[in-house]
Parts: structure tokens; C-alpha cells; sequence
């Protein structure tokens, strides 16, 4: 604090601390503590607000693990995220490699512009482009009839299209933080390594891999909570079998009406999410701060 008075002044310093209480407050502490509150009562009619029966209770939250089916939907939608996360990695270190060390700067340059220009479409009708790619009679069942691929049409709305969807969405959350830390990587590490006789598995392995944990780290975190958060993708290219968590919760809010149940089971996602970030930093032995980089 006496740092931020020194480089912005105290009037200037005393008004940003105020809009970052302000916004922590208002827009992080407030909203969760409510539904803590609304996720720690029971569901009852407006006439028994406030009566006995609305007292603290954890059936909100013991109702998640005892009902089967839930549990389930919650327990997939942890490794099915993960899956996500993994997926989307391997997709993108090879062009973030490519982007930060081979490439020249007009190819990264159109490469970048390549990659962002689609995402100034609103996510919703991102996903609707893959939901007619993936379509019965679409194009993708179109191409591959046509090689010979398969003999029929194939309905791909399922845990593999919800993967689809997911990494598309969420690539450049992996991408940006991967290239920016393999592009701080001296190159000379990398051409010392492969004059010593070092194969390109073990230059990833033992240079980049190492030099570039904190963006690896950052983007985990991103698409993994992404994926775990996610709606759009699940809701329109996923199958009655592939449900995501928070379907569920949508289910309780807006269909059934339950906000208490509805409440305790964000907060279990929540915290889900909390403790994979701090798992993550832990695995990647970096701090909040290498992440914020």
C-alpha cells in the first residue's frame, strides 16, 4: 500500500484502493457469501422464510453426494475438464513452440491474427458453427462419406463433440500463456543442447518444458476452470449421456426452482476449482505471482 501512495500519490492511490475494495466487495465477496447463505437453508415456501424450519443445514450439500446419478455427473465432469485441459495442451505447444522459436514475424503475425479474428464471434455462435459442423447431414459426415471414411453418417453430439467444442473454445487461454514464456527462452540454450547431442524429445523435455511451467501452469488453470464452468459447449453439442455439472445447477435455478440446491452445488464446483489452482501451482511448483505474469 505505501508503495501504490508513492508511485500514484495519496489521492490518486486512496482512489484505486477504493474501486479494488469496491469490486472485491461488491462483486466477489458479496455474491458468494450470499449463496453461501442460500446453499446452508433449506427450500421452503415464501410463508416459512423465517419460521423453524429455516435454520443452517447441510442437506443441500449432502443431497450431491448421496444422489447417484449427481455424483456421477460431477465426478465426469472433473476428469472430462481435465481431459479438456490435456487435450487442448497438446494441440497448441507444438504451434506455440512454432509461433515463439521457428516461425518469422509476419508468420506469427498472421498466425495471431488468424487465431483471434474468430473469437471476436460471441462464444454461443462459435459453438452453433460446431454444431452444424457436426451435424447428421453435415459437413464434416458429408467429407467423410464421400472418402470412404465411414459408411454412414455418424452423430457425433456426444462427449466427443462436447471435446470438440471445448478445445476450440478454450485454445487460446493455453495458447497466449504457453507462447509467451517459450518465447523468453534463450535460444542459445536450445542450439548449445542439440550441438551436445540432446534429441528434440529431450530438449522439450529437460529446456522448454522446464523454462515454460508458469505459462504451462496458467493455462491449466484457465481451461481447466473454463471447461469446468462451461454451459454453451455441453448444452448444444453434448447428448443426453454426455450431461455437464453445470446443467445441473442450471437445471435447479431455472427448472426446478431450487435455488438452495442449486446455490450448494456452484459452491461445490467452486470449490472443485479453488483446490485444482492450487494443486496446479503445486505440481508446477510456481506461485500466483509467476501465474499473473
Amino acid at each position: 500500500m505505501h508503495s501504490l501512495f508513492q508511485r500514484f500519490g495519496v489521492g490518486l492511490g486512496s482512489v484505486i484502493l477504493i474501486c479494488v475494495a469496491t469490486w472485491l466487495l461488491g462483486m466477489v465477496l458479496a455474491p458468494n457469501l450470499m449463496m453461501l447463505d442460500f446453499s446452508l437453508r433449506p427450500n421452503l415456501m415464501p410463508a416459512q422464510i423465517g419460521g423453524p424450519d429455516d435454520r443452517y443445514t447441510l442437506v443441500n450439500f449432502t443431497a450431491l453426494f448421496s444422489d447417484p446419478v449427481h455424483r456421477g455427473i460431477f465426478l465426469k465432469t472433473i476428469w472430462a475438464s481435465a481431459l479438456v485441459m490435456a487435450t487442448t495442451f497438446v494441440v497448441t505447444y507444438p504451434m506455440a513452440y512454432w509461433l515463439a522459436k521457428v516461425a518469422r514475424r509476419k508468420a506469427v503475425a498472421f498466425v495471431t491474427v488468424a487465431l483471434i479474428i474468430p473469437f471476436w464471434i460471441n462464444e454461443v455462435l462459435r459453438t452453433l458453427a460446431w454444431y452444424i459442423l457436426l451435424a447428421f447431414n453435415g459437413p464434416l459426415n458429408v467429407v467423410l462419406t464421400s472418402l470412404g471414411v465411414i459408411d454412414a453418417p455418424v452423430r457425433w453430439f456426444s462427449d466427443i463433440g462436447v471435446l470438440a467444442g471445448m478445445v476450440y473454445a478454450y485454445i487460446l487461454f493455453m495458447l497466449f500463456p504457453v507462447y509467451n514464456s517459450i518465447s523468453t527462452l534463450d535460444s542459445a540454450q536450445v542450439e548449445a543442447a542439440r550441438n551436445l547431442g540432446a534429441s528434440t524429445l529431450q530438449i522439450h523435455r529437460r529446456i522448454v518444458i522446464p523454462h515454460a511451467k508458469a505459462g504451462i501452469a496458467t493455462g491449466c488453470v484457465f481451461t481447466f476452470m473454463l471447461a469446468a464452468g462451461s454451459y454453451v459447449a455441453p448444452a448444444l453439442l453434448g447428448a443426453p449421456g454426455s450431461r455437464w455439472f453445470t446443467e445441473i445447477i442450471y437445471n435447479w435455478f431455472f427448472e426446478g426452482g431450487n435455488w438452495n440446491r442449486g446455490a450448494a452445488y456452484a459452491l461445490v464446483l467452486l470449490a472443485l476449482c479453488m483446490a485444482f489452482v492450487m494443486a496446479a501451482l503445486r505440481i508446477f511448483r510456481v506461485n500466483l505471482a509467476d501465474v499473473a505474469k
